[in-house]
């Protein structure tokens, strides 16, 4: 019989998105555009199913991180984030999130040590299930509906158009560079370099 060892994760970088094609390219899946741009530029896949969502370990410096893809949909995001927290015993202050933002021009980058949800559904259930706000996030800025009667929810769900997924992808690769310096050297430098 063989078993695995367990490889020691010392951080978790979780990409929010939801699962299915009908999702793709949309403004709420910055997440996992974000992850699916990493994994391209390192040669890996994200294609491991735990957790209730798709992983794999990278490493990133010297640290061993966790890509974390939850599969649960967005407003259930905390519980695939809690599952992996428990299993590699990593706190919360070394978990990153990477989501979408509307408060943020389209392709805007926003670092941040920890806040409040901002009316974000993943981000409310993360804070929920796992302990509380105190954890980095890198923000995509995917813009505003155009008018206030858009509903907000159609908004997210809607497809990006091609100029704004090239920002979107732009974006994603200054999000990686964010989440590897938040990682190396602390997120006060990624902060001072990226807002």
């Amino acid at each position: 019989m063989f078993f695995r060892k367990k490889v020691p994760v010392a951080w978790i970088a979780v990409f929010l998105g939801n699962p299915g094609l009908r999702y793709d390219n949309t403004r709420h899946n910055a997440g996992f555009i974000t992850a699916d741009i990493i994994a391209k530029e390192i040669g890996t896949k994200i294609n491991n199913a735990k957790f209730s969502a798709l992983t794999t370990v990278v490493k990133l410096g010297e640290e061993q991180v966790l890509i974390l893809k939850p599969q649960t949909y967005m407003n259930l995001s905390g519980s695939s984030v809690k599952q992996a927290m428990r299993f590699y015993k990593v706190p919360l202050e070394n978990v990153v999130v990477i989501s979408d933002d509307v408060s943020l021009p389209t392709g805007k980058l926003r670092v941040r040590r920890r806040g409040s949800a901002g009316g974000h559904n993943g981000l409310k259930d993360i804070i929920a299930k796992c302990g509380g706000e105190d954890f980095p996030r890198v923000r995509i800025g995917v813009g505003s509906p155009p008018h206030e009667e858009y509903d907000m929810a159609d908004w997210v769900l809607s497809k990006l158009s091609v100029e704004e997924r090239i920002l979107i992808s732009e974006t994603a690769l200054k999000a990686a560079a964010a989440l590897e310096m938040i990682i190396i050297s602390g997120v006060e430098e990624a902060m001072a370099k990226y807002n």
